[in-house]
């Protein structure tokens, strides 16, 4: 493949080049490279169903598709789920922008890293976004006590949790969330991202659907073209309470639905079998492709429940140089995750695929990694590319705010009495004093965010964890050698939540002001998405269905049987 496609991620800040952009640009006839950057579903449809739709594809993209209530009624039929609790969208970012413009009233909660739209499209709508820093010692690990304890200090009113989370594939048990759910009562909106959780295996029935429809404030993100491998179909949906689903499901034009979504979601009441049977084998080549790349010297592999696996590169390798050289000298494109707050270049995102390409993609990695023509270690992110984004972002949110303070704020008077510095939920870092907010007419500048190479920021101090984190050790020995395929790892479990009380409005000490908070104004003792990456964020930005079929089972256990 020609150099020059490398190029194309230069451009693309948030996200790697479609496979449409790769294939113009590497100007090469036949297949692209072997696909280890998109989550998708290798194993469904199957063939026979790609040959059907090709057969009908002369219908499919010259006609008008069924208004959305048709499909969702299909939908729904399959999934035994209440049509009014039910929106589709063209995918989920579709419904992700919705929620975001008629639901987050003024701030939102993530932990990073995480889908990137989480944290992008609310700042693009000028919310303030207070991003909760996932730490590597404990595996990537959510604690959702600390996590509570986070939002409360901040008094975010919106708060976002990906189970399994992307891109780590770290997973809650459903009794913890629901727990979380209920005691985040209180807040304007709790929104669960499901959107990978077909995959997962560990428990017979982890969704928390069925939960969500009996709560005034939550909203349940699935997907559908990662669970069907098909991306380009663009079609998710989301479950909630009526009157959150109504809102939603008014907003969205009768035609948001392409006909290609619609063909497919009536296809699937004749092929729940085969749908069952490719999560099964998905979660079977999890397990075989983890146990190949821990073999690997120094490389090492986190637990996941979604169709990917997040692995961090032997010290000295620069994620982008391993990322250039898979496409160009192997035809295979991984994932390098550097662009995700709170990650970096020395982390990929590599999705499950069947062992013969994970047999490609180790052989590569190999070369790549160990090969005596040439490694892939450089100076450091700074100095690699020209175009890495290799320096973490949660990096540069842990010294210039919570560990160092926030500069341009530091000869400000203290917050309102009563609320002291209290330290950042899982960092162990103290947070500066209360920021009062400012008025809608004033903004706070840009603030320079200097990038530290990695051997000068200070690391903090290992924070304790309820339980010591198994992950996986690297792997000594000079060369990879054949190995019985492990166990999958579990994550720590956290400890039983204890919901606090919901807190009146009236009660609270520091109430939130009314409508939404102006652009490029702080977080309570801590920065705007916008200035973590350096930029101040004030840029313009533009009825029932029939019963279900046989072989699916409900949403809260959609595809166990396989």
């Amino acid at each position: 493949m020609s150099g020059n496609v490398t190029s194309l991620f230069r451009g693309t800040a948030a996200h790697s080049p479609s496979m449409a952009a790769l294939t113009r640009e590497s100007g090469e006839a036949g297949a692209g490279p072997v696909d280890f950057c998109i989550p998708c579903n290798p194993y469904f449809p199957t063939p026979a169903m790609f040959e059907e739709m090709a057969g009908r594809l002369r219908d499919i993209i010259t006609y008008y598709p069924s208004g959305a209530d048709t499909i969702t009624a299909e939908l729904c039929g399959l999934l035994e789920l209440p049509p009014q609790c039910v929106a589709m969208g063209n995918g989920s970012t579709e419904l992700i922008t919705w929620i975001d413009h008629l639901l987050v009233r003024d701030s939102l909660a993530v932990p990073v890293p995480t889908f990137g739209r989480w944290t992008d499209q609310p700042m693009e709508t000028g919310k303030r976004v207070d991003m909760f820093p996932l730490q590597e010692s404990a595996g990537f690990a959510l604690d959702l006590a600390r996590y509570a304890e986070f939002v409360r200090a901040r008094g975010t009113r919106t708060v976002v949790i990906c189970n399994p989370n992307n891109p780590d594939g770290g997973y809650l048990r459903k009794q913890a969330l629901v727990q979380f759910m209920d005691a985040m009562a209180d807040r304007d909106l709790v929104v669960i991202d499901e959107s990978f959780l077909e995959f997962a295996d560990a428990e017979a029935e982890p969704s928390v659907v069925r939960e969500a429809m009996l709560r005034p404030n939550v909203v349940v993100l699935r997907s559908l073209g990662k669970n069907f491998g098909l991306h380009g179909i663009r079609f998710g949906y989301l479950v909630a309470n009526p009157a959150l689903a109504g809102r939603v499901r008014a907003m969205l034009p009768k035609w948001n639905l392409n006909s290609f979504a619609e063909h497919v979601v009536f296809m699937l009441r004749d092929h729940g079998p085969e749908y069952a049977q490719s999560l099964h084998q998905v979660r079977r080549d999890r397990l075989e492709m983890a146990g190949r790349l821990s073999a690997l010297p120094g490389l090492t592999v986190y637990p996941s429940q979604g169709n990917f696996l997040f692995v961090r590169l032997p010290v000295g390798a620069e994620g982008t140089v391993v990322r250039d050289r898979m496409l160009t000298e192997h035809r295979i494109l991984v994932r390098e995750c550097g662009n995700k707050i709170g990650s970096s270049s020395r982390f990929l995102r590599l999705v499950v695929r069947p062992q013969v390409d994970v047999h490609r993609l180790v052989s590569g990695l190999e070369q790549v990694l160990y090969g005596s023509r040439r490694g892939a270690a450089v100076p450091g992110p700074a100095t690699g590319t020209g175009y890495s984004s290799g320096t973490a972002a949660v990096d540069r949110l842990v010294s210039e705010t919570n560990g160092a303070g926030m500069r341009a704020l530091a000869a400000q008077p203290a917050g309102p009495p009563g609320l002291a510095a209290a330290p950042a939920a899982g960092t162990g870092m103290p947070l500066p004093a209360a920021v009062p907010v400012a008025p809608a007419a004033a903004t706070v500048g840009p603030m320079p965010m200097p990038v530290p190479a990695p051997q000068q920021v200070p690391r903090p101090a290992p924070v304790p964890q309820p339980a010591p984190y198994p992950g996986p050790v690297p792997v000594p020995h000079p060369a990879p050698a054949p190995q019985a395929t492990p166990d999958p790892v579990p994550r720590p479990a956290p400890a039983p939540y204890p919901a606090p009380a919901p807190v009146p409005a009236a009660a609270a000490p520091h109430p939130m002001p009314a409508g939404p908070t102006p652009p490029g104004v702080p977080a309570r003792g801590g920065l705007t998405a916008a200035q973590v990456r350096g930029t101040d964020g004030l840029e313009s930005v533009p009825a029932g269905g029939r019963p279900a079929s046989r072989g699916w089972p409900d949403p809260a256990g959609m595809g166990r049987t396989g």
